[in-house]
């Protein structure tokens, strides 16, 4: 049974978003320790987290990187910090999806679903090639110049999208769509983000300039 750990403080939303979890089939797992949450969720092999960013005596950014730096397990940020800052800030410590309270149960699970999918879907794909650059997708690294650098969940369906389709541009909302499965609740900055993050990342691995960005249009490979 998937595990799904919940990094909610306020028992009464965790009871709702636990009794929504078990009503789909999923194990609901409540973190009520935040001074050991990235731990807790690593014990109990979780295969996804909803976190919330208001925690007592630790803030939900610091956590998402925690987890972020040990672990490629989703995470999804359920707050009701909704600024533009906390959902850029969020998605640069390495969360998979952003949903502002308060949300409808439905929308919820769907992205839960959507990114478990996806999850799902990226293991079993093979290694792409294009320009140079390597790309394992089973083991979400990409490599050049006999180097390899690990890619987050964002930066490996990023990259792995522009590859498949190398030579053509494929334009923001396309992005978009492949990473949330939707535009309609994702900042457009959000996306500026998570490119210039894979930038920086291949560029560890002495590839730059490698996506080129059409202004207006979107990006391409």
């Amino acid at each position: 049974m998937t595990r799904i750990a919940l990094v909610e403080d306020d028992a009464a939303i965790r009871d709702a978003l636990a009794q929504i979890l078990s009503q789909r089939g999923y194990e609901p797992v409540p973190v009520t320790d935040f001074s050991r949450t990235s731990q807790t969720v690593f014990d109990a092999a979780c295969d996804l987290v909803l976190l919330d960013l208001g925690l007592p005596g630790v803030d939900g950014t610091v956590v998402c990187r925690e987890i972020r730096s040990r672990s490629d397990v989703p995470i999804i940020v359920v707050t009701s910090r909704s600024s533009e800052v906390d959902e850029v800030l969020s998605m640069t410590m390495g969360a998979d999806d952003f949903v502002a309270k308060p949300y409808s149960a439905h929308v919820l699970a769907a992205r839960i679903e959507a990114l478990l999918r996806r999850v799902q879907g990226s293991r079993s794909r093979p290694v792409v090639e294009h320009n140079g650059l390597s790309l394992d997708i089973e083991a979400s690294s990409a490599a050049a110049n006999g180097q390899t650098v690990e890619l987050t969940r964002n930066e490996l369906r990023l990259l792995a999208y522009l590859m498949r389709n190398a030579g053509s541009v494929v334009s923001r909302t396309a992005l978009m769509c492949e990473l949330w499965d939707t535009d309609a609740y994702v900042d457009d900055n959000t996306l500026t983000v998570n490119i210039n993050r894979l930038r920086q990342t291949l560029a560890r691995i002495g590839v730059r300039d490698y996506l080129v960005t059409h202004r207006g249009q979107g990006y391409s490979v």
